[in-house]
């Protein structure tokens, strides 16, 4: 359903509108630039979601994943690592969490909702383990990246930016892609077409573990401090962000830009409850509704489709 990213984005527009009455700040630009750098983090997980979805998986560690990482970094700063070297440690140890998932689901044929269920459980448990109820203070000068402005864009959503186009190339443009859509179109149909079906499901999850390692660094810098608490509920905005933006959660449909739209509406969704001062409980219940309905025009999509199959 190539025609999918239409529904976030007119439900950006009408949130657009209605949010701003809300406030006639609301569509300040620079107000709207340093509110981006608050769903940096998402955003980047959102775009490796997107591979995992359409590959007919799921992956629900991805806060755990980067809260471990965050701490684990913090404890290597505050070790007298330089910063060079922690922030390609971030990426290797959210690669290595994100491909112990893709390995477990790949080669012991486990349910991927199973494994990073528990996998979801486990990073954060080692976190706390490792921190208990104290936080790891950064250094000065590792923090304030989401301050430092190119352009007078935030530099964290430049980064998105960036990560944005790149996976939007790979998804759309590169064969990878096309395996990942054939995989999650059908696992058994692309098996005996001769697919790298297990090293497909492995890469796109490591991939996933990779913007977690590159969202860790980001929250680290934002918050000046590491706790095993950090960022609790982020799953659940990250795997909205991908239902919204039109990817089917049984897999082989979906789109980089269906996912940024989506973004863009969530972010713009909590941003309004936040000027309209609605509580942090009540925002989870708006988002996990905007979840079931995205699922719910996604099968009325489906079943339209099919009649009006049918009917030719």
């Amino acid at each position: 359903m190539k025609d999918r990213p239409i529904v976030p984005a007119v439900l950006l527009v009408i949130g657009t509108i209605l949010a701003s009455r809300l406030s006639p700040h609301f569509l300040d630009i620079h107000y709207l630039l340093d509110t981006s750098t608050l769903y940096a983090e998402t955003g980047l997980m959102a775009l490796a979601m997107t591979f995992v979805i359409i590959s007919g998986n799921i992956d629900l560690s991805v806060g755990s994943n980067l809260v471990l990482t965050a701490c684990l970094s913090a404890k290597l700063l505050a070790a007298g690592w330089g910063i060079p070297s922690v922030v390609v440690a971030a990426c290797l140890m959210g690669t290595c969490f994100g491909a112990i998932n893709g390995w477990l689901v790949a080669k012991l044929k486990l349910p991927s909702f199973l494994v990073t269920l528990g996998t979801m459980a486990i990073y954060r448990g080692i976190a706390q383990a490792m921190l208990g109820p104290a936080s790891v203070k950064l250094p000065k000068a590792f923090t304030g990246l989401d301050q430092l402005l190119w352009f007078k864009i935030p530099v964290p959503f430049l980064i998105f930016l960036f990560a944005t186009l790149v996976t939007g190339l790979i998804l759309h443009r590169t064969v990878f892609g096309r395996w990942v859509f054939s995989i999650g179109t059908s696992e058994r149909a692309s098996t005996y077409s001769g697919l790298p079906v297990d090293r497909t499901k492995i890469i796109v999850f490591a991939l996933s573990g990779l913007m977690c390692g590159i969202g860790a660094l980001l929250i680290d810098s934002r918050l000046g401090v590491a706790r095993h608490d950090l960022a609790r509920g982020i799953e659940l905005d990250v795997i909205t962000v991908v239902v919204v933006g039109g990817a089917a959660i049984t897999g082989g449909k979906g789109s980089t830009l269906g996912t940024v739209l989506a973004l863009f509406l969530v972010m713009l969704v909590r941003t309004a409850m936040g000027v309209a001062n609605v509580k942090a409980e009540y925002q989870l219940t708006v988002i996990g509704g905007l979840l079931i309905l995205a699922v719910l025009a996604g099968n009325l999509g489906q079943l339209f489709n099919r009649r009006s199959a049918a009917r030719r």
